[in-house]
């Protein structure tokens, strides 16, 4: 965090950014920024979709709570969110991969393009409306290949899901969040009534 801070404030670097670290590396690093009056982590890159939510249980929270602007990738899942490998390819490699995809996930996709279909927009759209959605500052990563991708991922700037097409996509790709999260939610309730009595 010092050499980051040294080329801050050299002119060489405007901010400092962390990809792919655990919860509390970041945490650590930030905090001993804080304390030493050093330059903070602003940015966190990780991987997050309706495919991969693993995030959620730490790194979202602790960005959220820290004002780290979130920049996920593979937010497309492979492409497995357009639900190109949901229909039936003749491409021998296509349908190969799809042999390798699970079916949780081809399900989840199946949502994304129905959703897709009654609102109007793309799979890609869709997909990338719901990630922009998250809790926090998040700001998706694109991975087009052609302009035309490009421009059809960009439209997902242009609209916002609705409650109920953002609750179908979240019970369709649901993770459990494990300890101490489930723990903790089982008790609040005891909690808030124990706090009342």
């Amino acid at each position: 965090m010092r050499g980051l801070d040294d080329l801050v404030r050299q002119g060489k670097v405007l901010y400092v950014g962390i990809s792919d670290t655990p919860a509390w590396e970041v945490s650590r690093a930030n905090t001993l920024a804080e304390l030493r009056g050093w330059t903070p982590f602003v940015g966190l890159q990780i991987r997050y979709s309706l495919l991969d939510r693993a995030v959620e249980r730490e790194l979202l929270p602790m960005a959220k709570v820290m004002d780290l602007t979130v920049t996920p990738w593979d937010t497309l899942g492979s492409g497995i969110l357009t639900g190109k490998y949901n229909q039936d390819r003749s491409t021998e490699g296509r349908a190969a991969l799809r042999g390798q995809i699970e079916e949780r996930d081809l399900g989840i996709a199946a949502e994304v393009v129905k959703i897709a279909e009654e609102i109007g927009r793309t799979p890609a759209q869709v997909a990338l409306s719901w990630v922009r959605q998250g809790p926090g500052v998040i700001v998706p990563l694109v991975g087009a290949k052609t302009r035309a991708q490009l421009d059809d991922n960009l439209g997902c700037l242009e609209f916002e899901l609705e409650p109920e097409h953002k609750q179908r996509l979240d019970e369709a790709s649901k993770i459990q969040l494990g300890f101490p999260h489930d723990f903790l939610r089982q008790m609040m309730p005891k909690a808030v009534e124990d706090h009342r009595a």
